[in-house]
């Protein structure tokens, strides 16, 4: 690996973003991936993070490692707010040290969900979880810390990586032949290999161009739209065409599914700034889910 890439520097170490920005990365071939998680990088330690990022040389900082546990953070909070509020701020502070401009990555979680129609960057934040209030906390100590900042809100995040809906509706059609799954809450599935993509794109943009519309929050999901029960019945459709196992998706009310968490019913977000600030749109979420479903079944 030559120095001739710049260099990009992402907390965490396992998570969906980060292993797909190490994939995209090594193809696209403008930055080289270094990621930093626990234990040298650990996010409820603040203190320690200026020095970890600092030693890391970095180009440009992806603040992408977060506490991601959306129930469990309702009886805890206060280590939520920690890492994905004051560890966020101080990632942003070191970036503003060093001179350097920082991604940071949120969520849909900021909004209520009450809106009719997907939310515009411009709209009131009025988070309804513990998840939520921290990943705000987060978003305003970035904005505080530097101005030269890209927040890019996502949701409903997937990929062959980790854990999350696709692959778990995928191993319960092992053993299941039909699934209850929400049906009144609706969002935009997002691909972790597509957001890696506009991670490279948007932080090739702030290196050339110091231009402040570069900078600020924008939204970042696949294009299109679906409730979960649409979202499981799509994974089952590839599942059949790939040969792997699938199942019925029966559509239920997010009351007749309690969390400890409030989830939004309106998660979906508009783009089209992403899209006139730095040219990005995101493919349609269908067609990333077959791909995703496909190399699932594929590397079995």
């Amino acid at each position: 690996m030559t120095r001739s890439r710049k260099r990009m520097v992402v907390t965490g170490r396992e998570g969906q973003v980060v292993l797909s920005l190490a994939e995209r990365a090594e193809h696209e071939g403008t930055f080289e991936v270094i990621a930093l998680g626990r234990p040298e990088l650990d996010l409820s330690d603040p203190e320690r993070i200026n020095a970890v990022l600092s030693h890391a040389r970095p180009d440009v900082i992806v603040s992408a490692a977060a506490y991601t546990a959306v129930d469990h953070a309702e009886n805890d909070e206060e280590t939520a707010t920690v890492v994905n509020g004051i560890a966020a701020g101080k990632i942003a502070e070191t970036a503003a040290e060093l001179g350097v401009p920082v991604i940071h990555l949120s969520t849909d979680y900021v909004f209520d969900g009450s809106k009719l129609s997907p939310y515009l960057e411009s709209d009131r934040v009025a988070p309804i979880s513990a998840y939520g209030r921290s990943k705000l906390a987060g978003e305003l100590a970035v904005a505080a810390a530097t101005p030269n900042h890209a927040i890019l809100r996502t949701a409903w995040v997937y990929s062959p990586f980790g854990r999350n809906f696709l692959k778990t509706m995928l191993k319960l059609a092992e053993t299941h032949d039909c699934l209850n799954v929400v049906d009144d809450q609706v969002g935009n599935p997002t691909s972790a290999l597509d957001i890696a993509d506009t991670v490279i794109i948007v932080a090739a943009n702030l290196l050339s161009n110091n231009d402040p519309a570069l900078r600020g929050i924008f939204h970042m999901t696949g294009k299109g739209e679906a409730s979960w029960a649409d979202f499981a019945t799509e994974i089952y459709v590839q599942s059949r065409k790939a040969g792997s196992p699938s199942a019925e998706v029966g559509r239920i009310p997010s009351s007749a599914y309690p969390t400890p968490a409030k989830r939004p019913a309106n998660s979906r977000l508009d783009c089209g700034l992403l899209e006139a600030r730095h040219g990005v749109i995101l493919p349609d979420w269908k067609q990333s889910t077959a791909s995703t479903v496909e190399r699932l079944a594929r590397t079995k």
